[in-house]
């Protein structure tokens, strides 16, 4: 079931690159394997899949160990300061940097493993307040700070759209994002390229690529409902 799950996702980006004049290569999708069983996470390793997203970096760090190590793995969850230390050299992308104190959190155990690690800046275009991520009108600041601090490269943008039922609905918030890529792409930030927008999750990420996302997020649709009952690592 989880191969032809993958395969229907995957099928359901190349019609929607289609129809936005996109190139499916493009589009990149991120098995998120957050509460699923290395099991189900090797079934659809086997089917070809190599990115796969974690929200918590215990959980992810662990599913690292016992897993192939050409597997990307993809930081989607809020990152706490005090957990950075663990991801900095295994981490392909962080994509939920939301703050100074975080990026500098970041960048301080960067500089201290010799490495750069590849961020994404996340924006809270809805203003939920359940939602992490900077401010609309405060994003040009963050960047530009960031940008300043070592260790860090900031490759774009990311995002998570309100739940809704018609994904519709997202459709501006994902046109937003993209146009805020754009200004921010004008303003030639040393060490920042908005090359990357991370955005679109099961229930609207045809409406995401259509809309410019670089990366969807895709958990439920491929690998079923999640496992909250068994408890998380």
């Amino acid at each position: 079931m989880l191969k032809s799950n993958l395969e229907t996702v995957k099928e359901n980006i190349r019609k929607a690159c289609e129809r936005a004049g996109r190139r499916e290569e493009e589009v990149q999708l991120i098995a998120v394997s957050k509460t699923k069983p290395v099991s189900d996470i090797m079934e659809v390793y086997s089917c070809g899949q190599r990115l796969f997203g974690e929200n918590k970096v215990q959980e992810m760090c662990s599913k690292m160990d016992e897993l192939p190590a050409d597997i990307s793995w993809h930081l989607i969850g809020h990152l706490q300061t005090n957990k950075v230390k663990y991801i900095t050299c295994r981490t392909t992308l962080v994509h939920s940097v939301d703050s100074l104190h975080l990026a500098e959190a970041i960048s301080r155990e960067a500089v201290k493993k010799g490495v750069s690690v590849p961020v994404l800046i996340e924006v809270n275009i809805a203003e939920e307040e359940s939602k992490f991520g900077v401010k609309a009108q405060d994003l040009e600041k963050l960047v530009e700070q960031a940008s300043l601090l070592p260790g860090i490269k900031i490759q774009g943008l990311m995002t998570i759209a309100p739940y809704v039922e018609d994904p519709e609905e997202n459709r501006p918030i994902f046109r937003k994002l993209k146009q805020l890529s754009v200004d921010i792409d004008r303003k030639k930030f040393h060490n920042v390229t908005m090359n990357a927008l991370s955005m679109g999750m099961t229930n609207d990420y045809e409406v995401a690529v259509e809309e410019g996302a670089t990366f969807v997020r895709v958990g439920t649709a491929i690998f079923g409902a999640r496992n909250y009952g068994t408890g998380e690592i």
